[in-house]
């Protein structure tokens, strides 16, 4: 059960598991792979471009006669092999975008979240009479000492959509120079965010919201 904590670090209470998080699915491992795959791949620009020994301008006449001088024989001065000759199987500029449809990508998401749950690296905060006023407070918050938050387990600071006009704004504020901690919202939670943190804070509207958002699967009626 996730511990639930003030702004001081000080547990108030513990939370029960919502129950869309509270088994872990192994038959959803390559869906969350093909989801991490996807959030990395579709960003790609894909503009990378190469010239071929076709594209390459120059080399139209033969460096040296075929026979004769001893050397090996060339035909252009643009082949491969050349200084400023072409590329061989260069990179061509092309789409990097994978689709994956959204029943599937919500699913690797709730995967990913009741392995966190499960894993017992889910840690909710209070966000009732929430100040912190610098940087320094948040790394204490999260890692006990300023000093602590340069080496500690990698951390995500989750907040709700509907907080980012004061919470999330302030929360954003203070973490923005913690090396080992990120802040983001409920909106661009994604599979690899859930997966490459050790950690996850999320505040109590942020643990309403993710509730609400995952229903708990319907029982298996008996027959």
């Amino acid at each position: 059960m996730p511990a639930v904590i003030d702004s001081k670090g000080a547990t108030v209470r513990d939370a029960a598991v919502p129950e869309a998080f509270a088994t872990v699915d192994p038959s959803k491992r390559n869906a969350m792979f093909r989801a991490v795959f996807r959030e990395l791949s579709n960003p790609r620009a894909g503009t990378a471009s190469t010239k071929r020994r076709d594209e390459v301008s120059g080399g139209g006449k033969k460096p040296w006669k075929q026979k004769g001088t001893g050397r090996a024989r060339q035909g252009s001065t643009r082949s491969p092999q050349w200084r400023h000759g072409g590329v061989v199987f260069g990179p061509k500029p092309r789409d990097y975008v994978v689709a994956l449809n959204k029943k599937e990508r919500k699913g690797a998401l709730r995967a990913a979240l009741a392995d966190r749950f499960a894993s017992d690296s889910v840690t909710v905060l209070s966000a009732d009479g929430f100040d912190l006023a610098k940087t320094r407070d948040l790394a204490a918050l999260l890692f006990g000492t300023p000093r602590a938050a340069k080496s500690g387990p990698r951390t995500l600071v989750v907040y709700a959509h509907a907080e980012r006009a004061a919470v999330g704004a302030e929360l954003e504020r203070v973490g923005r120079n913690l090396v080992r901690a990120a802040v983001t919202h409920t909106g661009a939670l994604d599979v690899k965010d859930v997966l490459g943190y050790a950690r996850l804070v999320l505040t109590t509207g942020a643990f309403d919201e993710l509730s609400a958002a995952f229903p708990a699967p319907p029982q298996a009626s008996e027959a």
